[in-house]
This record gives C-alpha cells, structure tokens and sequence, in this order.
C-alpha cells in the first residue's frame, strides 16, 4: 500500500474512532496484529473471566492463543473435545464474565457496530452481561452507512461464513445472499448498537490490515 493510499485508510480510521468515542465507545487503533495484544495486556487485567464470540478476526490476530496462554480464566468454547451441552454452559457463563472479546460483522463511520447472527449468543453478550466488551475489527470492515454494512454482510461476510461452517444455504453456494429460509440459515438475529449506555464498557480496536469477512 502506498503513502496515499494509507492517509486515506488513516483518515477513515480517524473519523470511525472519533464517531465511536461521541456514542459513549472507546476507539482504539492497532496498526498491525502484535499491537492488538499489547492493547489487551492493558485492557484486561490478570485473573479476570474471559469469554469470546465466534470469529475468524480473533483467529488471525492470535487472540485465542493469546487467552490461553495469559493468567486468565478463559471460557474457551473452541476447547477440543467440547459436547453440544459444554458449549451451551460457556454460552450462557459468558453473561458473567468480566470480559467479551468479539468482531463485528461492519463498523459504520458513524460509530455504529452492525452484526448478523445464527442464534444470537455473540449478539446478546455485546448488548449486556459482561462488564466490558472488546471488539476488533480491521479497517476492511469499516463501512460508510448501515445501507453499506447491510449490503456487505450480504454479499461478502455471510456467504463467506455459511462456506467456513460447512452449511447448507444457497449463499454456500451461489457466493451471495437470497435471502434465504434454509434451516441452516445463519442470518437471524439482526444487531444495530447505536451507542453504549456505560462508559468505558464497549472498547473498538480497528487494526490497519484487513481480517475476518
């Protein structure tokens, strides 16, 4: 990427943080993956009870391997050998922990997050229950308006998940979405956050590389 082009990508980072900050949300840049952790060295403090949403982003940053290796006490739901039930008891723990570290399906540069659920469990942490909430982001998911983030979770961030899980939807498919009533569908729950009521809760780092869908 050129000098240009990344002044470009400065400025879009610039003005989505400043419009995250004026809705009660905290922003924060990473330029690159090693920079995401040394943020969440001082975002979250030993001992605390960590819990994650599912996400590609936390894979390609080494967050997870990042979790399990600090002295915390970490809800992993990605643990080999978990049961249907074990995971369904990290979900519903998750609404007590001290810490819920997620992506978002797009960030508006208005200072919205826009996420799109199959049942609802990373949607309903990042609203309430944990005492802080930390999503990251790259700047591939900043977006103009919730028309853009609508339109991208359609074409790129909803195919692209259906394909990841192995599901059976004309989006795994055809590359794109139809709208479609599969039981496999995992466009259910449809998440606008706005603006935080608490201070200091939701904390959005947006990282200079593209990550996730």
């Amino acid at each position: 990427m050129d000098d240009n082009k990344k002044w470009v990508l400065q400025k879009k980072i610039e003005r989505t943080i400043s419009a995250l900050e004026k809705h009660n949300m905290n922003g924060w840049y990473a330029k690159e993956s090693s920079d995401v952790l040394t943020l969440l060295k001082d975002l979250i403090p030993d001992g605390t009870t960590v819990s994650v949403g599912g996400s590609r982003t936390l894979f390609e940053t080494g967050v997870l391997e990042f979790l399990r290796a600090g002295d915390y006490h970490f809800l992993d739901r990605y643990e080999e050998g978990l049961s249907a039930a074990d995971i369904k008891k990290i979900y519903r723990a998750t609404f007590s922990a001290d810490v819920f570290l997620s992506s978002s399906n797009a960030i508006t540069e208005n200072g919205e997050l826009f996420n799109v659920d199959g049942t609802g469990n990373r949607t309903a942490a990042m609203i309430y229950g944990p005492d802080k909430v930390i999503v990251i982001c790259g700047y591939n998911k900043i977006v103009k308006d919730l028309d853009a983030a609508i339109e991208q979770n359609k074409s790129c961030s909803a195919p692209a998940n259906a394909k990841r899980l192995d599901r059976k939807t004309p989006c795994a498919e055809l590359g794109y979405c139809t709208d479609c009533s599969s039981p496999d569908r995992i466009c259910n729950d449809f998440v606008l956050i706005k603006r935080q009521a608490q201070k200091d809760r939701i904390h959005v780092i947006l990282v200079g590389e593209t990550l996730g869908y």
